[in-house]
């Protein structure tokens, strides 16, 4: 599925209605704290099936209890809207008594 760069105010306007998400080097960027590694390591398989669902897989990395998520459209050349539903998807999972951000 192709989507379409969105514009610079696009993405402010979008960015402002996201929760915890920040425009870091053109992308999207969230970082997260859990307990220790086996909750960071479980958020990051649920982000994983629901990236493989839709396609889009992010940019991230992963340290102990810490994870920082980055997200772009390679294909657009920047942050579509498949970033942000992706961004507020994982948010969703957010939800889960197991994670903390």
């Amino acid at each position: 599925m192709q989507s379409e760069k969105l514009s610079s105010s696009a993405i402010a306007s979008k960015l402002s209605e996201l929760e915890h998400w920040s425009l870091v080097d053109t992308k999207l960027c969230r970082r997260f704290t859990f307990g220790d590694f086996v909750e960071a390591f479980g958020f990051m398989s649920r982000v994983a099936l629901v990236a493989e669902s839709m396609n889009h897989h992010p940019e991230w990395s992963n340290v102990y209890n810490r994870v920082e998520i980055l997200l772009t459209t390679h294909d657009a050349g920047g942050i579509t809207e498949r970033d942000f539903t992706l961004a507020a998807r994982i948010n969703q999972l957010l939800a889960s008594p197991s994670t903390s951000s």
